[in-house]
């Protein structure tokens, strides 16, 4: 059972760890102690630590708000599963009492340590306009393993079954770590099935070719050997969890990657949240507990995913070289006709920097040139260009003209949705949609 301990000795200190965080903030919330000076700060220290240790295991609930429809009514958002697999379910928001929108736009969410409610705001700022459609990936300490591996071919196959579940009137928009897999995914529909293409892709801040345009995340993976990834970072679900014996890449191994790469910020960050807290500033869904919440919710990934990610795609460019293969079918990004594609990066984004991204359009030989854009956002980070200021003001608005003006010809009936497999959540906050801006695009 290897590294069964040490995955087990993790989550026991992190249980450990949230323990203490509540008996602090017990133990400062006495009555006894109220005179004590100490009191406030112990119970602000064990708030702050009791949330955040308890948030490492937590899946964020979407939370969803209701929106101001053109009609002037509010609408509720219902998340239903339409496709229910192991490894990833393909989820919609659906608006009850509203016809549905034309444009149907499916959102490829980053399998790299975080769970799909990360893109929470890019889902929301698309709902008043959009049909909107997420992969929903499950967290592989959850999943036994009878259900066997997951790879990066297994996860592009998913996308193909998720795009041929929606049909071909649909845009599809890829973030981060997703980009180059959806790409191939795409290739293989125009190969296969080219009446499931979707009408436009979008990719935005991905891999395509690390080597474009290196970071510290490309250095890494030039670097470091696949035996020391194995070695050092793979280990084996413990017996908490379904999953019991998976192979992962655990997420807490990953969360303590992420704090270390930014250690000094995000140590300022909560000695100024237990200050707050302290001094009865702090609220529940202040800008810290909103940030943070989300941050801390990590899932582990397979090992198989995780290391044929780095290998594949880091190390060997497969799909930088049009070299990738699925089922041991090449799959050939050339292949692409008909499928608008535009890129988008940040011009400060630190994890897949400008000149990656932009890659895929040279390895699109077969599409046309008035089918290609690229749009580099100033001053916008890696976040920023899918769910910031930069997104909301700028980008959205920009992606919505790309898809309007690829859409081709509106059907004359709602198209008919498929089955609906389970409901997951409802909710009722509120929520405006934001204003379009001018589109600067560039053709390329």
């Amino acid at each position: 059972m290897k590294n069964m301990f040490t995955y087990d000795f993790m989550e026991t200190m992190r249980n450990t760890n949230q323990w203490l965080g509540a008996t602090a903030e017990a133990i400062g919330s006495y009555p006894a102690m109220a005179a004590h000076p100490m009191a406030p700060w112990l119970k602000a220290w064990g708030a702050v630590t009791e949330r955040s240790f308890g948030r490492m295991v937590e899946k964020p609930a979407w939370g969803i708000p209701t929106f101001a429809g053109e009609d002037g009514r509010d609408h509720t958002v219902r998340i239903m599963k339409m496709v229910e697999k192991p490894f990833g379910d393909l989820v919609h928001f659906k608006v009850p009492g509203r016809a549905p929108k034309a444009r149907r736009v499916l959102l490829v969410a980053p399998m790299s340590g975080h769970y799909a409610t990360l893109l929470r705001k890019t889902v929301i700022s698309l709902l008043p306009d959009c049909e909107v459609f997420v992969t929903d990936w499950h967290n592989a300490r959850d999943i036994p393993v009878s259900e066997g591996k997951f790879d990066v071919e297994d996860y592009t196959l998913y996308l193909v079954e998720f795009m041929r579940a929606l049909g071909a009137d649909l845009h599809v928009i890829a973030i981060c770590q997703p980009a180059p897999l959806t790409l191939a995914a795409t290739a293989y529909l125009a190969e296969e099935e080219p009446e499931a293409q979707p009408r436009t892709l979008t990719l935005i801040g991905g891999p395509i070719d690390p080597e474009a345009n290196h970071t510290e995340v490309t250095d890494f993976g030039r670097s470091v050997t696949m035996g020391q990834l194995e070695q050092g970072a793979i280990q084996q679900v413990g017996f908490k969890y379904a999953g019991v014996g998976r192979l992962v890449y655990p997420g807490l191994l990953q969360l303590a990657s992420f704090i270390s790469m930014n250690a000094e910020t995000h140590a300022e960050a909560f000695q100024n949240q237990i200050v707050r807290a302290a001094k009865g500033e702090a609220e529940d869904n202040d800008r810290h507990n909103v940030f943070y919440d989300e941050y801390l919710a990590v899932m582990d990934m397979t090992a198989e995913f995780y290391l044929s990610t780095v290998e594949r795609i880091f190390k060997n460019r497969e799909v930088a070289r049009n070299a990738f293969t699925v089922a041991g079918k090449p799959v050939d990004i050339g292949k692409i006709t008909t499928v608008a594609v535009k890129v988008v990066e940040g011009e400060e984004d630190d994890i897949s920097a400008p000149g990656q991204c932009y890659a895929a359009l040279d390895l699109l030989t077969g599409l046309p040139r008035e089918k290609k854009a690229a749009h580099l956002e100033p001053g916008a980070g890696h976040y920023g260009i899918f769910a910031g200021k930069s997104w909301r003001h700028n980008i959205r608005p920009l992606v919505l003209k790309f898809i309007d003006a690829n859409a081709g010809a509106p059907a004359a009936k709602p198209r008919p949705w498929p089955r609906i497999v389970a409901v997951n959540e409802t909710s009722d906050e509120g929520n405006e949609p934001e204003p379009a801006r001018k589109d600067g695009a560039t053709a390329v």
